[in-house]
């Protein structure tokens, strides 16, 4: 039967990291039950895994898009879930995908329930962080420390700056796959602990280079953004003209954890933290949702970032499970302040 047995991933083995694959086993006995799972290795050599059971048809076919899973790392129907139910072998250990030239590879494979798990038939899935044609350029150039994406063809293209808390580059060739030039720079090119202070003239000085490449044709500047840098381009978009679109995805309202200067003044004091909020959990994670001061107080006004100055257009997205910041409160926050100031610029 082993060698009836075929595992397909439609369209194709080889894709996108962000393109969605249909997973379909054929060639199974008539109701027999299996478990598929799913293996792979990030760039630190983390493994992390997932598995589903599912129970054959009448013609021996599973098919994800279709059947749902009987237990497993999910339950029910879920096309993707293979991928977006990956955990890691070693507990609260962070996916890494640096290597954007390299794919990530997947390894799926079907087992057999009722001979205790014998293997039946395997594929490797190679998901590209990159697309064909696409340019990778490292930026050393005056504070601009980065890494230049740029599609193929002649464009005019939007231009987009990455902004990202660390160094981080697979949302910027991805963005660049889908037809953007995109910049990737981040807040701390050295570790937390060595930076003392932030000057938003470093990230104008993106900006102004992006614009400057012979393939962009937008006007402005669009940033995304996340965590620590999401605040950074709050700033952005309300001090530099250029940036005409904002993505923030969880983060905060004010400015945190660094003074944040611009043309040598100091725009906004630090939102600081108490460490001693921190709530650890039983497996040793770390809950800091509720460890930042409290921004409306009298004392943190000054932290807050006045995002109704900003001409151009904002995107918030906020996880309401997040456990690092209190994303949904502040968004929540930055919605009623806009709307405070007669602004509809926003989207949720």
């Amino acid at each position: 039967m082993a060698s009836q047995i075929r595992l397909k991933l439609l369209p194709r083995a080889k894709c996108l990291f962000d393109e969605p694959i249909q997973v379909k086993v054929s060639g199974l006995g008539s109701k027999q039950l299996v478990t598929v799972k799913a293996r792979s290795t990030d760039d630190k050599g983390q493994v992390f895994s997932s598995s589903a059971t599912y129970r054959a048809d009448e013609n021996g076919e599973v098919d994800l898009e279709r059947d749902p899973s009987l237990s497993g790392s999910y339950v029910g129907v879920e096309p993707m879930g293979l991928l977006w139910s990956m955990t890691p072998d070693i507990q609260h250990k962070i996916f890494s995908k640096d290597k954007v030239l390299n794919p990530h590879v997947v390894r799926f494979s079907v087992h057999d329930e009722e001979a205790e798990g014998k293997i039946l038939t395997e594929v490797t899935n190679k998901r590209l962080l990159i697309g064909d044609g696409v340019s990778r350029l490292p930026i050393t150039e005056g504070d601009i420390r980065g890494v230049l994406f740029t599609p193929p063809g002649e464009g005019p293209f939007p231009a987009v700056l990455d902004v990202s808390t660390f160094k981080s580059e697979e949302r910027a060739s991805l963005l660049a796959t889908r037809g953007f030039v995109v910049l990737t720079v981040a807040v701390h090119n050295d570790t937390y602990a060595n930076t003392t202070e932030l000057h938003l003239d470093h990230f104008k000085e993106a900006v102004n280079f992006l614009k400057q490449q012979p393939k962009v044709g937008s006007k402005g500047v669009g940033v995304v953004s996340r965590s620590k840098a999401a605040d950074l381009s709050l700033s952005l978009a309300t001090y530099v003209s250029d940036v005409q679109a904002v993505v923030w995805i969880n983060g905060c309202c004010a400015n945190v954890g660094h003074p944040l200067y611009y043309k040598k003044q100091l725009i906004h004091p630090a939102l600081m933290y108490d460490n001693s909020k921190v709530i650890y959990t039983n497996s040793g994670a770390a809950i800091t949702k509720y460890t930042m001061h409290d921004h409306l107080s009298e004392e943190n006004k000054a932290t807050v970032i006045p995002i109704e100055q900003a001409k151009g257009h904002f995107l918030f997205v906020a996880s309401e499970d997040d456990l690092n910041w209190d994303s949904k409160a502040y968004m929540d926050d930055m919605v009623e302040r806009l709307k405070r100031h007669s602004k509809n610029n926003f989207d949720c």
